[in-house]
Formats: C-alpha cells, structure tokens, sequence
C-alpha cells in the first residue's frame, strides 16, 4: 500500500496542512490586542507564494509564448541594430512606447518594419513584462492563429472553434505577430477582419506587428491599424527593397562617401568661365538639399560631378535625418524584373511604388537604361507620377534633352516644377595626370 502525498492529505486532513511548511494552511489572523481574529480565514504566507507560482504557472501556460520568454527589454538594445541615426531614434521612441504600453496597456500598438528589424522581440518584451507584473496575456503569430482556427473544426478536437476563436477574441491583451504574412485566402481575411473588428469596436488592448507596409493592406485593415484615436503607429526601420532603402543599400559604398565636403569645386586648372559654372551648380545642389522643392536636372559628360552632387544632397538629407531614396536606373529596372521571378522576396508594386511615391528620389544614369518599350514605359510611369504630384526629384544623365523622349524631356525642362543644369566641365579625372603645371586633384574616384 503506497503512502499518501503531502498534497493528498492536506485535501483530505480535517484541518488542511499547508505542504510547504506543514502547518496549517488556514489560520486566523491576529488582532491589534494579539489575539486571533476568529471572524476571519486566510491562508498562510507559505500558501500564499504558493499560490503566485501556481498562478504565474497559469498565465506562462495561456500565454502562448514558449521559447520567447527569453525576449525582454533587458536583453533589447534600447536603440537597436541598425547602423544609422534616423533608424536608431525611431526605434528608441518605439521601445519607450512599447515599456509603456506593457506597464499600462491602452488603444493599440502597432509596429512595422522589414524583417529582422526587432518587432518580435519588442513584442515579446511587452508580453514577458506584463507577464512579470503578473497580468494575463496571449501571444499568436497570424499564421498560426489561423492554423488552430481551421483544426478547431476537426472532429478530434477537445476546444470547438467558437471557443478557440471566443478565447483570441476577448484576450484581456492580444499580440498578433507577423500579420500580412497568413495565406490570402477569402476565409482567412474574413477571420482576421471578424477578430480585428471586434478588437476595435471594443477598444480592447491589442499589439499588432507587420512587414508589410501598412498603405499595401486592404483598406479596412489600413483604417483599422491606423486610426489616430486608438491606435499609435511606430515604424522601426525604413522599409528595404533589395538594395533599395531610405539608407544606403549594397552597391552604393561610392555614393555613400560622396559628402558636399569632398567636392572638389575650386578646379584651378579649369578656365574661370568652367569654374564659375561647377561653383554656380554646387551651390544650387546645397540649397536644394537643405529645402528640398522642385526638381533639379544635373547634365554633363561622364567624370564631371553630376553622381556626386546627387548623392551629396541625399548625404545631407541622411545627416539630417530625412528620408530620401537614391536609385541607379538600370539597377531599378533590373530590380523591376527580377520581382517577376516567383522567388523574388519584393513584390513588383511595393518596389515600384516607393519609387514612385519617395518623398525625395535622385534618378541616376537616367537614359543607360535599354530602350525597350518596357523600360521606357515604366520610366515614363515613375517621372509621370511624380511630375503630377509635384514630389521633389533629383535625375542626372550624360544625355542631351534632345535624347531624351520627349515626353519625359519635357517635364525636365517645365520652368514651373525643373531646373536643369549643364555642368560644363571635362572629366575630373583628367585633374589627376601628372602633367607638368597642372596642380593635382585631391579628389579620390568615384566622380561622375
């Protein structure tokens, strides 16, 4: 015959034991005058520690987050790993929201941002903080959520699916990890809009995290996750296209050191008519970078500046914290087809329409693309857009205007939104020859 547990008997003693320090487990709390208080129960402190773990037990078990425990604010880097100022603030500000909204959760929290950028652990830091605080909270990422939802209608199932789906629904604080990344079939937009809706109509606390831009969702969602009463958005990073980004990508290493500073201006070996004319095209290019309108038009013969001077006001955009969007043309047009490719990561639209739509955009090597039908016409669609919407443009091309198609040749020359430059000056690189006389460039390569 076996022996009883210490649990056992303290359910089936007359008096119940406590089984972590074997006294009672309820007692009587003592009066001021030292005696007991026999109106009163309480269990005893041992019961009680016991209990928190128990209910601490509970909430880790509900709260659906496994190997993520490990993810919290100790552990993030406050203003995470990207390399540049204006990604580090914006992740700064959106680690403070997301301390904040776990001490107190309120409205919704929404955070975007290209793969690997931090939004899951700043998620999960959220859950394991309120966790701590000994608060319930359940975590789901979208795909998975819609997984249990459809094997809740299989008939071995112990949770039916109106109580899975009751049990997402009115979680006291919701995350939903990686939305935008579930199958786009008319059920699962169906579900996640039942469980959305209901989320916001009830104003319950909600932490929503996405890779996909949140203009590229349907628009009940878009309105949804960008309502400026419930809900606080916070993007951690510009979102990359390929090498394509609001920093520079891969392949640009050249433009990223070209800085007005290391623009050489004063070539003395140059006639002074040339040199007042690259003196007069440099300080324009400053002005533009510092008050962005308009479009400015950098013509000129290969090695003469017009890439530097480009890149340059994209530098000061970036040193100043500002978006801007540098693209090599044919690169663009490379990047174009290669999203037709079904293992392309970027779509076709989300990669034309940030270039279309970038509040400012330099084109670079405008004409080297192949003149096919096909480039010229999607050139045409991006120079179009951003002509009618007046967006701020930078284009430079070794091409006359008359080389150019005409209807693109005349929206660089409209005195209204452009302002061309010809930058008439020979390749820079003949300033590095040795020749007797002739004073010696300090400038390294890179000059176009």
């Amino acid at each position: 015959m076996g022996t009883w547990s210490d649990a056992e008997e303290a359910e089936t003693s007359p008096t119940p034991v406590c089984p972590v320090c074997k006294g009672a487990r309820f007692v009587h709390p003592t009066l001021p005058s030292g005696k007991p208080d026999f109106s009163q129960v309480v269990a005893c402190r041992c019961a009680h520690k016991e209990d928190d773990k128990e209910h601490r037990a509970r909430l880790e078990q509900y709260s659906n987050l496994g190997s993520l425990k490990r993810l919290t604010f100790d552990n993030l880097v406050a203003q995470g790993r990207s390399g540049y100022a204006l990604n580090q603030k914006r992740f700064r500000q959106a680690y403070q929201a997301a301390q904040a909204f776990a001490r107190e959760p309120k409205g919704w929290l929404v955070l975007t941002g290209p793969s690997g950028c931090g939004k899951t652990h700043l998620a999960a830091a959220i859950a394991n903080e309120h966790l701590r605080l000994g608060h319930p909270v359940l975590y789901k990422t979208v795909p998975d959520l819609l997984d249990d939802l459809r094997s809740a209608f299989g008939p071995d199932r112990e949770i039916a699916y109106d109580q899975s789906f009751d049990q997402v629904r009115n979680a006291p604080l919701l995350i939903l990890d990686d939305l935008g990344t579930q199958s786009s079939t008319p059920w699962a937009k169906e579900k996640l809009d039942q469980l959305l809706n209901y989320r916001f109509s009830q104003e319950l606390p909600t932490v929503i995290t996405t890779g996909t831009p949140l203009e590229q969702l349907d628009e009940r969602m878009y309105s949804r996750l960008t309502d400026p009463v419930l809900c606080q958005v916070h993007t951690l990073e510009e979102r990359q296209m390929g090498s394509l980004d609001y920093t520079w990508g891969p392949g640009l290493e050249l433009q990223k050191n070209m800085t007005f500073d290391s623009f050489d201006w004063q070539r003395v070996n140059l006639p002074l008519e040339k040199r007042e004319n690259l003196e007069h095209v440099y300080r324009a290019a400053i002005d533009f970078a510092k008050s962005p309108e308009g479009w400015l038009v950098f013509q000129g013969a290969t090695g003469c500046g017009k890439t530097h001077l480009a890149a340059a006001i994209v530098n000061y955009r970036y040193q100043a914290e500002k978006s801007a969007l540098f693209v090599v043309v044919p690169e663009f047009l490379d990047h174009l087809r290669s999203t037709f490719s079904p293992d392309s990561k970027v779509s076709y639209d989300q990669l034309f329409e940030r270039v279309k739509t970038t509040p400012l955009l330099v084109l670079d090597d405008f004409g080297e693309q192949a003149t096919t039908p096909w480039a010229q016409e999607k050139l045409y669609q991006v120079i179009n857009y951003r002509y009618n919407a007046r967006l701020s443009t930078v284009i430079t091309t070794r091409y006359s205007l008359e080389e150019i198609e005409s209807r693109i040749s005349s929206r660089f020359v409209d005195p209204k939104l452009s302002t061309p430059f010809n930058i008439d000056v020979p390749d820079y690189r003949g300033d590095l020859r040795p020749n007797k006389g002739t004073r010696k460039s300090r400038r390294g390569p890179g000059y176009r």
